[in-house]
């Protein structure tokens, strides 16, 4: 399970002693039953052992429609064992001595012991609890065998069992106003690091699908950052001379605007001079592919033709419920898979969106922007601003401008009852570039750049008026007497 692996920085340790606790529900048994068909599939040995639980029948019914399930591995590497009416007889004593024959006698390297909450309530006291799990420990540790406790949330902090085992993973399903969405967290894991805080899962056809908290995991960049100084074309040539010569190289722009200021248009301009050496990809959450080829066309881009050559791709998530971690993760992949140079995220409020905890967008944000830097990959993110005639801008996401090292401006001004788009540069870090207000227009060919707002004033406010004439500045005879001498 990569994303597990991820979160334990590499797996559970050999020969440990691990305990899975949740609510009914929680996916237990279904991440327990995925390592263990792994772990036959990578030439290992498994004990399944159940204890006050569901009939292996209807185990095994509910497992089938799941990827992983594989029948030929039962039981020559997987067997089921049912050690209830053992616990009933013999006590907790007569539950190690069958769990250790048993893992003997079947040469078990991973023993899976579900429904460890019988085997506390069969105990007379919290010592003796947690001698069973010391005695347990001591057998499978001798045998070379790895073994994983699944038990309902204990009701207590800290329970007894806590402190014998190696490592305590809880699975919650948390419920915000309408919406749920799983979560996995370590509590205590020995001898290795791990990433802390909740991170969130999925149950899938091919099991659970963990989703690494992705400011956690990439705390710090993959790689060194480049710091090319190279310049990386708009597509709008008369932008890319305001910006004297286009955007820095691996850099991040963002891209403010209301509807319909033509940020997606923009974008569009963008991916469009994708190549062998610099590979596109659109990320977008609200118009679909076949709409986005039709908006391409309709401006004189044949973003289809390279889509067709491998050097422009697309991504759409509809603005649905959604994982924010699961749309971060994806987006590296492709990144990565396909070596995007050039990067378009059409509403990065669609992330905003998708975060069960918005307060940590601008972290989650930080650290995929600095991934895509040292990756070499120039990004243009959009932003919808919420009003389209208003003089009070405010950003929809806080924080965002200090995350990126441009920033353009798109909006709407109406100056003598007719309404114009006004393009202005912002912020260009490290760089000078030409601070005009530019009017734009979209026409068949794309965007066109078409004149200044020199003759206007108060632009910025979306209410322009045109500016008064100066006037000469009043002659000093004196001092023209004096310098004629």
């Amino acid at each position: 399970m990569p994303g597990l692996d991820d979160v334990l920085h590499g797996g559970f340790l050999r020969q440990g002693v691990y305990m899975l606790q949740g609510r009914p529900g929680a996916g237990k048994t279904i991440l327990a039953n995925q390592m263990c068909f792994h772990h036959a599939a990578q030439g290992g040995r498994v004990l399944y052992t159940t204890l006050l639980a569901e009939t292996h029948e209807r185990l095994i019914f509910n497992l089938q429609p799941l990827s992983f399930f594989d029948t030929s591995r039962i039981p020559e590497q997987i067997s089921y064992l049912s050690a209830f009416g053992t616990l009933e007889e013999g006590g907790l004593k007569g539950l190690v001595e069958v769990l250790r024959r048993e893992v003997r006698a079947s040469k078990s390297t991973l023993l899976v012991v579900d429904g460890l909450v019988a085997v506390e309530e069969s105990a007379a006291t919290k010592r003796d609890f947690k001698k069973f799990i010391h005695e347990l420990q001591i057998h499978v540790s001798f045998l070379g065998c790895t073994v994983l406790l699944l038990t309902s949330a204990s009701a207590e902090p800290v329970g007894p069992e806590h402190t014998m085992v190696d490592g305590v993973l809880e699975l919650h399903d948390n419920r915000m106003d309408r919406r749920a969405e799983r979560e996995l967290e370590v509590k205590k894991f020995r001898g290795s690091s791990y990433l802390r805080g909740g991170h969130a899962f999925q149950i899938t056809r091919d099991g659970i699908v963990v989703l690494p908290r992705l400011e956690a995991m990439l705390q710090e960049p993959s790689r060194e950052d480049p710091c090319k100084t190279d310049r990386v074309s708009t597509g709008v040539p008369q932008l890319d001379r305001m910006l004297h010569g286009g955007l820095p190289c691996a850099s991040t722009a963002v891209l403010f605007g209301s509807t319909g200021s033509g940020k997606t248009t923009l974008g569009l301009h963008f991916l469009d001079e994708s190549s062998k050496s610099e590979p596109g990809l659109l990320f977008g959450f609200y118009e679909t592919p076949p709409r986005i080829f039709l908006k391409a066309r309709a401006l004189g881009l044949d973003l289809e033709k390279k889509h067709q050559q491998g050097v422009f791709h697309m991504l759409w998530h509809p603005p649905t419920e959604r994982i924010l971690d699961g749309l971060g993760n994806k987006l590296l992949t492709a990144v990565r898979e396909h070596g995007i140079k050039r990067l378009f995220i059409d509403g990065v409020d669609g992330f905003q969106r998708a975060a069960a905890h918005p307060d940590r967008i601008s972290h989650f944000l930080a650290a995929l922007t600095n991934e895509l830097r040292v990756l070499g990959v120039t990004t243009i993110y959009t932003s919808e601003l919420q009003d389209m005639f208003t003089s009070d801008v405010k950003l929809p996401i806080s924080g965002i401008s200090s995350l990126v090292e441009n920033i353009l401006f798109l909006r709407f001004v109406e100056l003598r009852s007719r309404v114009y788009r006004m393009l202005s540069i912002v912020k260009v870090r490290d760089s000078d570039y030409d601070s005009s207000l530019q009017e734009y227009r979209i026409t068949s060919r794309g965007i066109e750049l078409t004149d200044t707002f020199e003759s206007a004033e108060s632009v910025l406010t979306g209410d322009a008026k045109l500016a008064s004439p100066l006037k000469p500045k009043p002659k000093r005879k004196g001092l023209l007497r004096k310098r004629s001498r």
